[in-house]
């Protein structure tokens, strides 16, 4: 199931190293997104930056906006700054 971020949690470097919880994430609109975006700080000590941009701008996943990427997507670096760029590129964002 895919994260706000749009990532599978699966698949997810950040779940691997126990960054994320153990259960996954879930879409910015879900009604537990609150409770998980909590969880995550009280478990690491940081808010996953995408998941509550996602919950203030009531979106499921933030790859469907028209502002994808955006710098939040370069702060939280889940997705490599050479993969932001290809896909700005490929979106003519440049």
């Amino acid at each position: 199931m895919p994260s706000a971020c749009g990532l599978a949690c699966e698949i997810c470097i950040l779940r691997e190293k126990g960054l994320c919880p153990a259960d996954g994430c879930v879409a910015g609109t879900d009604p537990r997104a609150p409770e998980k975006l909590e969880r995550l700080k009280a478990a690491t000590g940081h808010l996953c930056l995408i998941l509550e941009c996602a919950i203030k701008s009531n979106i499921d996943y933030c790859s469907r906006p028209d502002k994808f990427p955006c710098d939040i997507h370069y702060q939280q670096q889940i997705f490599s700054r050479k993969i932001l760029d290809m896909v700005k590129g490929i979106l003519g964002k440049e």
